[in-house]
């Protein structure tokens, strides 16, 4: 059973979520929180293994509540935003969350969410990744060096640039010669080696480390 929190300052929002959640096998709605500071508690005292978090709350916002959360149990967060590109989405991926889902998404892609980021993976589709990196790693001023790369072997960092550069385990497979089982493994070593919980920790450790550039960079 996958033990959902929903956190959202709009009452009809989470009703709905609700109703599409508890309407599928095997996903349990635990609790509610309509501000920050009520998801951080919730989700310590309930150990949900998935948060739905509202970006924009009153009080703590959903991005220091991401972070506050993200720094204590294995929870995982799904912030919510209205727009797939809002200004927050880069600070919440650093801030810990598995990924996002614009509010207006359809049910099917909402339990689909859910399912993913609930078994460690990280909810960043391929083109969704690769339109993060050109819109928000501008915003890195320089790389900086980070010692638990030096722990990844050359075939394990180049399957993270791959990973920064927005391809699934199939899509690196093919790349790299490999089977896609081949694949999967090496990249949940390279989480275990860097100790990040998930794929989108990795591309923005991969980014922030220099590993990877921005398009901008690249092209000058």
């Amino acid at each position: 059973m996958i033990r959902v929190l929903l956190a959202d300052d709009q009452t009809l929002v989470r009703a709905g979520f609700r109703s599409i959640l508890e309407g599928e096998d095997g996903i349990e709605v635990v609790g509610e929180a309509a501000e920050g500071a009520e998801a951080v508690r919730l989700a310590r005292q309930l150990r949900p293994d998935v948060v739905l978090m509202d970006i924009r709350m009153p009080g703590l916002d959903g991005l220091a509540a991401t972070r506050q959360i993200a720094t204590g149990a294995e929870v995982r967060v799904i912030i919510l935003t209205t727009f797939d590109l809002d200004d927050y989405v880069y600070g919440a991926l650093r801030a810990g969350a598995s990924g996002f889902l614009v509010k207006d998404t359809e049910p099917a892609e909402l339990i689909h969410g859910v399912r993913v980021v609930a078994r460690g993976d990280a909810l960043i589709a391929p083109s969704i990744t690769r339109r993060l990196i050109s819109e928000f790693t501008a915003r890195v001023p320089q790389p900086d060096p980070e010692p638990r790369l030096r722990a990844l072997t050359e075939r394990e960092r180049e399957v993270l640039a791959l990973v920064a550069a927005g391809l699934s385990n199939n899509e690196i497979a093919a790349r790299l010669v490999l089977s896609p089982a081949t694949a999967k493994t090496h990249v949940s070593r390279i989480m275990t080696k860097t100790r990040v919980r998930d794929r989108a920790q990795l591309v923005i450790l991969a980014y922030e480390a220099g590993l990877a550039l921005p398009g901008w960079l690249t092209r000058s």
